[in-house]
């Protein structure tokens, strides 16, 4: 099938990881990796998940910084006009609010509460990974089609280089998840895969250990 983009284009050449990575984690928390709740249980989320947690590991042993973040609101009234009602549940204290578990032992260096769907919307992240030298942004999360792809957005526009570990991220649906992983890679970001991204901290690891 003819890829009309790629001919006019769009996708035409790979960014490569910069001089520094920095990984942020977006919305894994149990409102949208458990089955218990109504946006919950995804196969697919809960495999990112467990990738990710592998990733945030490999970043807390090179030393590089790791945020993460939930979607929450003080009351329904501090929430956007969302089209999803079940969101509206998601209030500061309550159970679908809490990091999963398993991204919570892995130590997240910084735990945001957001409140848009970019985990860089009105918060300090893009100011910690600025502070902290990073030039490259590693993605992971859930919903790949909502605020997972409005975080690649945002830190396109705040100038950083994204990468999209496609196994990193999850989505309700497998159509949605492909669609957007491949559009945000003809415009905004590389979609690479979990030990891509793994090679690439343990590679940085390296090289800093020996200027020290």
């Amino acid at each position: 099938m003819t890829d009309i983009y790629a001919q006019r284009g769009y996708g035409n050449r790979s960014l490569g990881f910069g001089a520094k990575p920095g990984l942020v984690v977006v919305d894994f928390q149990r409102g949208f990796t458990e089955a218990a709740f109504p946006m919950g249980g995804a196969p697919m989320v809960d495999e990112a998940v467990r990738n990710t947690v592998l990733l945030i590991h490999a970043a807390k042993r090179a030393g590089l910084p790791v945020i993460a973040c939930v979607n929450g609101y003080d009351s329904p009234r501090a929430a956007p006009h969302w089209k999803i009602a079940p969101v509206l549940d998601l209030l500061r204290g309550s159970e679908s609010v809490e990091l999963d578990p398993r991204i919570e032992a892995a130590g997240p260096d910084v735990l945001l509460m957001k409140s848009a769907p970019s985990i860089f919307f009105a918060t300090p992240a893009a100011a910690i990974l600025t502070k902290e030298r990073v030039d490259t942004v590693i993605v992971t999360g859930c919903i790949t089609s909502g605020c997972v792809r409005a975080s690649v957005i945002d830190a396109f526009s705040l100038g950083f280089r994204v990468m999209v570990p496609h196994d990193c991220v999850g989505d309700h649906d497998q159509v949605a998840h492909d669609q957007n992983l491949r559009d945000v890679e003809r415009r905004y970001a590389d979609v690479i895969d979990r030990d891509t991204a793994i090679a690439a901290i343990d590679d940085w690891r390296t090289r800093n250990d020996r200027a020290e």
